[in-house]
Protein backbone atom coordinates (compact mmCIF):
# COMPACT_ATOMS: atom_id res chain seq x y z
CA UNK A 1 0.00 0.00 0.00
CA UNK A 2 3.24 2.32 1.00
CA UNK A 3 4.18 1.81 -2.66
CA UNK A 4 1.17 2.62 -4.53
CA UNK A 5 0.80 5.40 -2.24
CA UNK A 6 4.09 6.48 -3.44
CA UNK A 7 3.01 6.51 -7.07
CA UNK A 8 -0.19 8.12 -6.58
CA UNK A 9 1.68 11.46 -5.18
CA UNK A 10 4.65 11.14 -7.86
CA UNK A 11 1.89 11.22 -10.61
CA UNK A 12 -0.10 13.92 -8.85
CA UNK A 13 3.52 16.02 -8.83
CA UNK A 14 3.78 15.66 -12.75
CA UNK A 15 0.87 15.96 -13.66
CA UNK A 16 -1.77 19.56 -13.64
CA UNK A 17 -5.05 17.67 -13.63
CA UNK A 18 -3.24 14.55 -11.27
CA UNK A 19 -4.94 15.51 -7.47
CA UNK A 20 -8.72 14.93 -9.85
CA UNK A 21 -7.31 11.55 -11.53
CA UNK A 22 -6.24 10.01 -8.08
CA UNK A 23 -9.14 10.89 -6.21
CA UNK A 24 -11.16 9.33 -8.83
CA UNK A 25 -8.58 6.54 -8.82
CA UNK A 26 -8.76 6.05 -4.84
CA UNK A 27 -12.27 6.28 -4.32
CA UNK A 28 -13.49 3.78 -7.43
CA UNK A 29 -11.22 1.43 -5.54
CA UNK A 30 -13.33 2.02 -2.29
CA UNK A 31 -16.59 1.66 -4.72
CA UNK A 32 -14.95 -1.72 -6.10
CA UNK A 33 -13.92 -2.66 -2.57
CA UNK A 34 -17.25 -2.30 -0.80
CA UNK A 35 -19.18 -3.69 -3.85
CA UNK A 36 -17.37 -6.93 -3.60
CA UNK A 37 -18.21 -7.49 0.51
CA UNK A 38 -22.05 -7.30 -0.99
CA UNK A 39 -22.34 -9.67 -3.64
CA UNK A 40 -24.76 -12.07 -2.10
CA UNK A 41 -23.20 -15.45 -2.88
CA UNK A 42 -24.21 -18.50 -1.04
CA UNK A 43 -20.69 -20.50 -0.45
CA UNK A 44 -19.12 -19.45 2.37
CA UNK A 45 -15.46 -20.03 0.76
CA UNK A 46 -16.53 -17.54 -2.26
CA UNK A 47 -17.57 -15.27 -0.32
CA UNK A 48 -14.56 -15.02 2.61
CA UNK A 49 -12.36 -14.45 -0.80
CA UNK A 50 -14.71 -11.48 -2.05
CA UNK A 51 -14.48 -10.10 1.51
CA UNK A 52 -10.95 -10.41 1.09
CA UNK A 53 -10.63 -9.19 -2.08
CA UNK A 54 -12.75 -6.23 -1.10
CA UNK A 55 -10.59 -5.05 1.84
CA UNK A 56 -7.88 -5.23 -0.38
CA UNK A 57 -9.57 -3.09 -2.69
CA UNK A 58 -10.29 -0.32 0.21
CA UNK A 59 -6.39 -0.61 1.93
CA UNK A 60 -4.76 0.32 -1.13
CA UNK A 61 -6.96 3.28 -1.74
CA UNK A 62 -6.40 4.19 2.24
CA UNK A 63 -2.86 5.46 2.51
CA UNK A 64 -3.31 8.20 -0.30
CA UNK A 65 -6.35 9.14 2.32
CA UNK A 66 -4.38 9.39 4.81
CA UNK A 67 -1.40 11.24 3.16
CA UNK A 68 -2.71 13.62 0.90
CA UNK A 69 -3.85 16.42 3.76
CA UNK A 70 -0.30 18.25 4.12
CA UNK A 71 0.12 18.10 -0.58
CA UNK A 72 -3.95 19.40 -0.98
CA UNK A 73 -3.20 22.17 1.78
CA UNK A 74 0.11 22.89 0.40
CA UNK A 75 -1.62 23.23 -2.96
CA UNK A 76 -5.08 25.03 -2.25
CA UNK A 77 -4.29 27.59 0.94
CA UNK A 78 -2.32 29.77 1.96
CA UNK A 79 0.75 29.77 4.51
CA UNK A 80 -1.42 31.19 7.40
CA UNK A 81 -4.42 28.72 6.69
CA UNK A 82 -2.53 25.63 5.73
CA UNK A 83 -2.18 24.14 9.50
CA UNK A 84 -5.68 24.69 9.70
CA UNK A 85 -6.29 22.67 6.04
CA UNK A 86 -3.89 19.80 7.04
CA UNK A 87 -5.83 19.19 10.29
CA UNK A 88 -9.27 19.31 8.66
CA UNK A 89 -8.33 17.04 5.98
CA UNK A 90 -6.37 14.66 7.90
CA UNK A 91 -8.80 14.48 10.93
CA UNK A 92 -12.34 14.19 8.98
CA UNK A 93 -11.21 10.50 8.41
CA UNK A 94 -10.77 10.10 11.53
CA UNK A 95 -14.53 10.54 11.99
CA UNK A 96 -14.96 7.83 10.00
CA UNK A 97 -13.67 5.69 13.01
CA UNK A 98 -15.60 7.50 15.29
CA UNK A 99 -18.53 6.30 13.16
CA UNK A 100 -17.41 2.79 13.27
CA UNK A 101 -16.69 3.03 17.52
CA UNK A 102 -20.56 2.94 17.46
CA UNK A 103 -22.03 1.56 14.53
CA UNK A 104 -20.91 -2.02 15.20
CA UNK A 105 -22.07 -1.92 18.91
CA UNK A 106 -25.10 -0.32 18.54
CA UNK A 107 -25.92 -2.12 14.85
CA UNK A 108 -24.67 -5.25 15.31
CA UNK A 109 -25.56 -7.38 18.95
CA UNK A 110 -22.69 -8.18 20.95
CA UNK A 111 -21.51 -12.07 20.53
CA UNK A 112 -19.83 -11.81 24.04
CA UNK A 113 -21.28 -11.56 27.23
CA UNK A 114 -20.84 -8.25 28.41
CA UNK A 115 -24.15 -7.35 27.65
CA UNK A 116 -27.43 -8.04 28.81
CA UNK A 117 -29.32 -11.29 27.86
CA UNK A 118 -31.86 -9.75 26.07
CA UNK A 119 -29.13 -7.85 23.86
CA UNK A 120 -27.79 -10.80 22.59
CA UNK A 121 -28.11 -12.30 19.26
CA UNK A 122 -28.54 -15.19 17.15
CA UNK A 123 -26.32 -16.14 14.77
CA UNK A 124 -28.36 -14.97 11.61
CA UNK A 125 -29.27 -12.16 13.24
CA UNK A 126 -26.09 -10.89 13.69
CA UNK A 127 -25.33 -12.12 9.92
CA UNK A 128 -28.40 -10.09 8.67
CA UNK A 129 -27.27 -6.93 10.75
CA UNK A 130 -23.55 -7.42 9.55
CA UNK A 131 -24.89 -7.47 6.03
CA UNK A 132 -27.19 -3.97 6.42
CA UNK A 133 -23.83 -2.28 7.86
CA UNK A 134 -21.85 -3.40 4.43
CA UNK A 135 -24.42 -1.88 2.31
CA UNK A 136 -25.15 1.32 3.74
CA UNK A 137 -21.41 1.27 3.95
CA UNK A 138 -21.21 0.84 -0.03
CA UNK A 139 -24.35 3.14 -0.76
CA UNK A 140 -22.23 6.02 0.93
CA UNK A 141 -18.79 5.52 -1.01
CA UNK A 142 -20.56 5.44 -3.92
CA UNK A 143 -21.79 8.85 -2.99
CA UNK A 144 -18.79 10.34 -2.54
CA UNK A 145 -17.61 8.72 -5.80
CA UNK A 146 -20.49 10.14 -7.54
CA UNK A 147 -19.70 13.52 -5.78
CA UNK A 148 -16.07 13.46 -6.83
CA UNK A 149 -16.84 13.00 -10.26
CA UNK A 150 -19.20 16.02 -10.69
CA UNK A 151 -16.96 18.47 -9.25
CA UNK A 152 -13.30 18.03 -7.90
CA UNK A 153 -10.28 20.28 -9.28
CA UNK A 154 -6.75 19.51 -9.27
CA UNK A 155 -5.86 23.23 -8.10
CA UNK A 156 -6.90 26.87 -8.01
CA UNK A 157 -6.20 29.09 -10.76
CA UNK A 158 -3.49 30.67 -9.65
CA UNK A 159 -1.08 29.24 -6.46
CA UNK A 160 -1.42 30.68 -3.16
CA UNK A 161 1.64 30.73 -2.56
CA UNK A 162 5.17 30.27 -3.92
CA UNK A 163 5.61 27.25 -2.02
CA UNK A 164 2.73 25.77 -4.16
CA UNK A 165 4.06 26.26 -7.36
CA UNK A 166 7.71 25.45 -6.52
CA UNK A 167 9.69 22.74 -7.42
CA UNK A 168 9.97 19.27 -5.17
CA UNK A 169 12.52 16.67 -5.60
CA UNK A 170 12.43 13.69 -7.28
CA UNK A 171 11.44 10.49 -5.97
CA UNK A 172 14.99 8.77 -5.47
CA UNK A 173 16.51 12.13 -4.20
CA UNK A 174 13.70 12.18 -1.72
CA UNK A 175 14.36 9.19 -0.18
CA UNK A 176 18.18 9.84 -0.36
CA UNK A 177 17.26 13.36 1.86
CA UNK A 178 15.06 11.41 3.88
CA UNK A 179 16.93 8.38 5.08
CA UNK A 180 20.65 10.49 5.61
CA UNK A 181 18.52 13.36 7.72
CA UNK A 182 18.60 12.48 11.40
CA UNK A 183 16.37 15.23 12.53
CA UNK A 184 13.18 13.69 10.59
CA UNK A 185 14.32 9.63 11.47
CA UNK A 186 13.47 11.26 14.73
CA UNK A 187 10.46 12.88 14.77
CA UNK A 188 9.61 10.03 12.41
CA UNK A 189 9.87 7.33 15.50
CA UNK A 190 8.44 10.09 17.84
CA UNK A 191 5.04 9.81 15.62
CA UNK A 192 5.10 6.46 14.52
CA UNK A 193 5.88 4.28 17.63
CA UNK A 194 2.92 6.15 19.77
CA UNK A 195 0.36 6.31 17.75
CA UNK A 196 1.48 2.46 16.27
CA UNK A 197 0.85 1.69 19.66
CA UNK A 198 -2.38 3.60 19.93
CA UNK A 199 -3.70 2.00 16.16
CA UNK A 200 -3.28 -1.36 17.45
CA UNK A 201 -4.59 -0.97 21.16
CA UNK A 202 -7.54 1.23 19.96
CA UNK A 203 -8.85 -1.56 17.91
CA UNK A 204 -8.94 -4.02 20.74
CA UNK A 205 -10.29 -1.58 22.96
CA UNK A 206 -13.20 -3.63 24.19
CA UNK A 207 -10.87 -6.78 24.47
CA UNK A 208 -9.02 -5.20 26.90
CA UNK A 209 -11.77 -3.53 28.64
CA UNK A 210 -14.04 -6.62 29.00
CA UNK A 211 -12.05 -8.42 31.91
CA UNK A 212 -12.86 -5.29 33.94
CA UNK A 213 -17.23 -5.67 33.24
CA UNK A 214 -17.04 -2.71 30.55
CA UNK A 215 -19.49 -3.85 27.83
CA UNK A 216 -19.14 -3.56 23.87
CA UNK A 217 -21.24 -0.51 23.81
CA UNK A 218 -19.59 1.44 26.35
CA UNK A 219 -15.93 0.61 24.80
CA UNK A 220 -17.43 2.20 21.35
CA UNK A 221 -18.52 4.94 22.93
CA UNK A 222 -15.29 5.73 24.57
CA UNK A 223 -13.71 5.56 21.31
CA UNK A 224 -15.78 7.41 19.73
CA UNK A 225 -15.37 10.17 22.08
CA UNK A 226 -11.52 9.89 22.08
CA UNK A 227 -11.57 10.38 18.61
CA UNK A 228 -13.86 13.03 18.17
CA UNK A 229 -12.29 15.26 20.73
CA UNK A 230 -9.15 14.68 19.37
CA UNK A 231 -10.25 15.88 16.06
CA UNK A 232 -12.22 19.37 17.60
CA UNK A 233 -8.40 20.03 19.78
CA UNK A 234 -6.37 18.82 16.36
CA UNK A 235 -8.63 21.71 14.53
CA UNK A 236 -8.17 24.32 17.07
CA UNK A 237 -4.29 23.26 17.86
CA UNK A 238 -3.99 23.83 13.95
CA UNK A 239 -5.74 27.28 14.00
CA UNK A 240 -3.49 28.17 17.00
CA UNK A 241 -0.36 27.28 14.84
CA UNK A 242 -1.59 29.10 11.75
CA UNK A 243 -1.73 31.99 14.42
CA UNK A 244 1.62 32.02 15.76
CA UNK A 245 3.91 30.57 13.54
CA UNK A 246 6.54 28.58 14.75
CA UNK A 247 5.01 26.53 17.52
CA UNK A 248 4.98 23.12 16.22
CA UNK A 249 7.23 21.26 18.74
CA UNK A 250 5.81 23.38 21.31
CA UNK A 251 2.55 22.40 20.86
CA UNK A 252 3.49 18.46 20.04
CA UNK A 253 5.40 18.59 23.80
CA UNK A 254 2.24 19.92 25.78
CA UNK A 255 0.12 16.93 23.11
CA UNK A 256 2.37 14.15 24.38
CA UNK A 257 3.28 14.83 27.93
CA UNK A 258 -0.68 15.22 28.28
CA UNK A 259 -0.97 12.05 26.55
CA UNK A 260 1.67 10.47 29.08
CA UNK A 261 0.06 11.45 32.21
CA UNK A 262 -3.35 10.25 30.61
CA UNK A 263 -2.48 6.15 29.71
CA UNK A 264 -0.22 6.33 32.90
CA UNK A 265 -3.14 6.79 34.59
CA UNK A 266 -5.26 4.36 32.68
CA UNK A 267 -2.78 1.52 32.96
CA UNK A 268 -2.63 2.28 36.96
CA UNK A 269 -6.54 2.52 37.19
CA UNK A 270 -6.52 -1.19 35.31
CA UNK A 271 -3.70 -2.46 38.19
CA UNK A 272 -6.65 -1.23 40.65
CA UNK A 273 -5.65 -4.78 42.68
CA UNK A 274 -2.53 -3.05 43.19
CA UNK A 275 -2.63 0.96 42.81
CA UNK A 276 -6.35 0.74 44.86
CA UNK A 277 -7.11 3.68 42.22
CA UNK A 278 -10.53 3.81 41.67
CA UNK A 279 -11.89 1.77 38.92
CA UNK A 280 -15.03 3.76 37.96
CA UNK A 281 -16.75 4.47 34.48
CA UNK A 282 -15.76 8.05 34.85
CA UNK A 283 -11.90 7.74 35.30
CA UNK A 284 -12.41 4.74 32.07
CA UNK A 285 -13.98 7.14 30.19
CA UNK A 286 -11.51 10.31 30.82
CA UNK A 287 -8.91 8.58 31.10
CA UNK A 288 -9.62 7.10 27.43
CA UNK A 289 -10.78 9.81 26.21
CA UNK A 290 -8.19 12.30 27.17
CA UNK A 291 -6.03 9.77 26.05
CA UNK A 292 -7.53 9.89 22.37
CA UNK A 293 -7.75 13.73 22.09
CA UNK A 294 -3.76 14.17 22.70
CA UNK A 295 -2.57 11.88 20.82
CA UNK A 296 -5.75 11.97 17.62
CA UNK A 297 -5.13 15.84 17.78
CA UNK A 298 -1.28 15.70 17.51
CA UNK A 299 -1.34 14.20 13.94
CA UNK A 300 -1.70 17.15 11.67
CA UNK A 301 0.69 18.92 13.99
CA UNK A 302 3.40 16.22 13.14
CA UNK A 303 2.42 16.26 9.74
CA UNK A 304 3.01 19.84 9.28
CA UNK A 305 6.45 19.51 10.90
CA UNK A 306 7.50 16.41 8.54
CA UNK A 307 6.88 18.57 5.49
CA UNK A 308 8.36 21.99 7.42
CA UNK A 309 11.53 19.68 8.43
CA UNK A 310 12.14 17.99 5.15
CA UNK A 311 11.24 20.33 2.75
CA UNK A 312 11.71 20.17 -0.77
CA UNK A 313 10.52 16.59 -0.27
CA UNK A 314 7.43 15.70 -1.49
CA UNK A 315 4.05 16.21 0.97
CA UNK A 316 3.33 12.74 0.18
CA UNK A 317 6.26 10.63 0.79
CA UNK A 318 7.51 12.12 3.82
CA UNK A 319 3.72 11.55 5.08
CA UNK A 320 3.89 8.08 3.46
CA UNK A 321 7.23 7.12 5.17
CA UNK A 322 5.97 7.95 8.67
CA UNK A 323 2.57 6.63 8.05
CA UNK A 324 4.14 3.33 6.94
CA UNK A 325 6.46 3.01 10.04
CA UNK A 326 3.16 3.68 12.19
CA UNK A 327 1.69 0.77 10.33
CA UNK A 328 5.03 -1.35 11.05
CA UNK A 329 4.67 -0.92 14.45
CA UNK A 330 0.82 -1.33 14.98
CA UNK A 331 1.62 -4.77 13.60
CA UNK A 332 4.22 -5.61 15.45
CA UNK A 333 2.25 -4.78 18.55
CA UNK A 334 -0.78 -6.83 17.11
CA UNK A 335 1.41 -9.89 16.16
CA UNK A 336 2.90 -9.90 19.97
CA UNK A 337 -0.87 -9.95 20.86
CA UNK A 338 -1.63 -13.26 18.89
CA UNK A 339 1.14 -14.95 21.88
CA UNK A 340 0.07 -12.82 24.53
CA UNK A 341 -4.00 -12.69 24.43
CA UNK A 342 -4.83 -14.13 27.83
CA UNK A 343 -3.55 -10.76 29.71
CA UNK A 344 -3.73 -6.98 28.83
CA UNK A 345 -1.61 -5.43 31.15
CA UNK A 346 1.30 -5.70 29.08
CA UNK A 347 -0.29 -4.15 26.28
CA UNK A 348 -1.71 -1.11 28.62
CA UNK A 349 2.20 -0.12 29.71
CA UNK A 350 2.81 -0.27 25.81
CA UNK A 351 0.88 3.10 25.92
CA UNK A 352 2.65 5.64 28.57
CA UNK A 353 6.15 3.41 27.36
CA UNK A 354 5.60 5.15 23.85
CA UNK A 355 4.27 8.07 24.59
CA UNK A 356 6.94 9.14 26.92
CA UNK A 357 9.87 8.03 24.26
CA UNK A 358 8.03 10.48 21.50
CA UNK A 359 8.04 13.14 24.28
CA UNK A 360 11.84 12.64 25.05
CA UNK A 361 12.55 12.82 21.24
CA UNK A 362 10.57 15.81 20.55
CA UNK A 363 12.24 17.53 22.94
CA UNK A 364 15.94 16.68 21.73
CA UNK A 365 14.55 17.82 18.45
CA UNK A 366 15.81 21.14 16.86
CA UNK A 367 13.08 22.43 14.77
CA UNK A 368 13.22 24.45 11.50
CA UNK A 369 10.59 25.56 9.25
CA UNK A 370 12.20 25.26 5.54
CA UNK A 371 8.78 26.17 3.36
CA UNK A 372 7.48 28.67 5.61
CA UNK A 373 10.62 30.47 5.31
CA UNK A 374 10.77 30.27 1.59
CA UNK A 375 7.10 31.88 1.36
CA UNK A 376 8.18 34.94 4.02
CA UNK A 377 11.87 35.52 2.30
CA UNK A 378 10.64 35.41 -1.58
CA UNK A 379 7.16 36.56 -1.09
CA UNK A 380 8.94 39.99 0.49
Amino acid sequence: MFLWDEMHICFMKENNNSLRVTVLLTSSLMVLGAGLRCVPVSDLEIRKKLIHGGQLLNGLAGPTVMNAAPFLSTTWFSPDERATATAIASLLNYLGCAAAFLVGPLVVPPPNGTAQPAALGSAQHIKDRIEAVLYAEFGMVSLIFSAALAYFPSRPPFPPSVAAASQRLSYRRSFCRLLSNFRFLMIALAYAIPLGVFSGWSGVLDLILTPIHVSQVDAGWIGFWSVVGGCVVGIAMARFADFIRGMLKFILLLLLSGATLASTWFTLTCLTTVTHLPLTTATLYTSCILLGIFLNSSVPIFFELFVETVYPVPEGISCGVVTFLSNVFMGVLLFFLTFYHTEFSWFNWCLPGSCLLSLLLILCFRESYDRLYLDVVVSV
